[in-house]
């Protein structure tokens, strides 16, 4: 296939979004959604989506597509992604694929196919999950492919489920049925990284502002449109927690406080599973004042803006480094890789 496509990864709270913006406004392109919970209408606040304002009039796809009902589908994602890149490379434009969701990416751009599923098989281990809780089943993946184990976080009962119903009905450990790091598509993978510590401020400060933003509110709508029931959407980050809240199981500070620990969590698997990816070309994100900026003003945000148009030409430096990217470019050309 030929086309560029460009990918900025990392762990939540790393600036994905913002650079991917500043790229599309130098390089003419689209951007596509690579978080999975992005995909659910109606969860904003605590997926940090970016609002349509935010978004300054660059198209994004991949938003808003699923009822928070709906079951997340990796191999529905990847028609659909694989779709939408078309579709923007038919335009002349360069896709710019944004998120966090390894899984998601890896289906979009590699050769990746899914094994099948097992009714009776699923069916015996989500009863499991319902009647033990994730904890034994993770002990249990940990055992048969700790590789697998290490990239799912131990409360995802899903994945959980879902990892070990490939091991059962194929035989083979998890991670052997995703491909070897060879994409698609002449790609360009741009992973942001920040320091452990500044990171988790970065997360503890993006939780303060999503309940000053309205999270328990959003969960609570949600909850009256079938959130609970939601296989899913149910499971992320923050609304699992206030919904806990909202059930009486915890009070509200705990439920802040588990988001907090949780999302940290998450971070370190989502920067393991990328480092182990040779293709990314790593950049230092770490040294941006305010947290994205959210609720600065004056010199605060000018320092901000700084840091975002600097990051930005560090990434178009990158890209530049495999020939060069413009909506008249020819395509095609296989990048060269760094890690």
């Amino acid at each position: 296939m030929a086309g560029w496509v460009i990918a900025v990864v990392g762990a939540t709270a790393t600036g994905k979004s913002e650079l991917a913006i500043r790229l599309a406004q130098e390089l003419d392109g689209e951007i596509i959604n690579a978080d999975s919970m992005q995909l659910y209408r109606g969860m904003d606040i605590g997926t940090a989506k970016l609002t349509v304002a935010q978004r300054r009039g660059i198209p994004h796809h991949l938003l808003d597509i699923w009822d928070v009902r709906y079951p997340a589908n990796v191999a529905e994602y990847q028609r659909l992604a694989r779709a939408a890149i078309a579709g923007v490379q038919a335009r002349g434009r360069v896709p710019i694929l944004a998120g966090g969701s390894g899984l998601y990416l890896r289906a979009a751009l590699d050769d990746l196919n899914f094994p099948g599923t097992d009714p009776a098989v699923r069916q015996r281990l989500e009863d499991e999950l319902s009647q033990h809780g994730p904890a034994a089943l993770y002990t249990r993946l940990a055992g048969l492919d700790p590789a697998a184990a290490q990239g799912i976080l131990p409360s995802n009962g899903r994945r959980i489920v879902r990892a070990l119903e490939v091991i059962e009905v194929s035989g083979q450990p998890f991670t052997a049925t995703l491909p070897s790091y060879e994409s698609l598509y002449p790609v360009i993978q741009l992973g942001l990284r920040v320091p452990r510590a500044g990171l988790d401020q970065r997360i503890g400060q993006r939780v303060a502002q999503m309940w000053q933003a309205g999270l328990v509110a959003e969960v609570r709508a949600l909850a009256a449109h079938g959130l609970r029931e939601g296989r899913t959407a149910s499971r992320a980050l923050g609304y699992a927690q206030v919904l806990r809240f909202l059930a009486g199981e915890w009070d509200e500070q705990q439920a802040r406080e588990e988001t907090v620990t949780a999302t940290r969590r998450f971070a370190r698997r989502q920067d393991a599973w990328f480092r182990r990816d040779p293709r990314v070309s790593w950049l230092d994100a770490g040294s941006n004042p305010g947290q994205h900026g959210a609720g600065q003003r004056g010199a605060d945000q000018d320092a901000v803006s700084q840091h975002g148009a600097d990051l930005a030409r560090r990434a178009l430096a990158t890209i530049g480094t495999c020939g060069p990217l413009t909506s008249s470019s020819p395509r095609g050309t296989a990048p060269r890789t760094t890690s």
